[in-house]
Order: C-alpha cells, then sequence, then structure tokens
C-alpha cells in the first residue's frame, strides 16, 4: 500500500506543480495584456514615449489593485470619454482579447 501512495503523492504533487505554473503563465499573461492594451489606449489618448508607458502601467495596476473585476475596461472607457476618444465598447473589448492572444503567442515563444 505504501507503494500505491507514494505513486499517488507524486502525481498530486504534479498536479498542483501543473496547475501552480498555469496560474503564473495566466497571471503572466493577463499583465502583458493589460500593457498592450494600456499602450493602444495611451496612443489613442495622444500620449507618447514615458507618458505612453506611465499610462499602461497604471492599466496594469488598476487590474491588481481590483482583480475579478472589469477595472481595465472601465479605465479605458472613462478616459476615452473624458478626452472625447470615438472608440465603441466593442472595439475597446475586441483590442482587449486581441491582446490577450498576442500576449500568450508571446509568452509561448519566450518573449
Amino acid at each position: 500500500m505504501g507503494q500505491h501512495m507514494s505513486t499517488f503523492d507524486k502525481r498530486e504533487e504534479g498536479f498542483e506543480n501543473k496547475f501552480a505554473h498555469d496560474e503564473e503563465l495566466r497571471f503572466k499573461a493577463h499583465a502583458r495584456r493589460n500593457k498592450l492594451v494600456g499602450l493602444w489606449a495611451a496612443e489613442k489618448l495622444g500620449l507618447a514615449g514615458a507618458a505612453a508607458e506611465t499610462y499602461a502601467a497604471n492599466i496594469v495596476t488598476a487590474d491588481l489593485d481590483n482583480p475579478n473585476s472589469d477595472s481595465v475596461f472601465s479605465t479605458i472607457r472613462r478616459d476615452f470619454d473624458e478626452k472625447g476618444v470615438a472608440q465603441s465598447d466593442h472595439q475597446i473589448r475586441r483590442t482587449m482579447d486581441e491582446a490577450m492572444e498576442k500576449a500568450i503567442a508571446e509568452i509561448q515563444t519566450g518573449r
């Protein structure tokens, strides 16, 4: 019976390690997506250089401060509305989806 337990324990540990690895990749992809979306939004807002980088960093931070919400979308929507940037909700969400695909691909290829 001891042999079966150690095999089971090793298998369980393998699943736990895979879960932790997958969660880390998901976190990295989410953060990278937020930065890409932040840079896109910054460009639409007329920001460039350090101002664009700061805006993108603030988008990443907003999501970290308030996870499991739609904080990225809400922040960009509010900023676009305040500055008169004409982008539909659909376009913002589509850009977020495309950025997630790009972020996952970059992480998978080690970029």
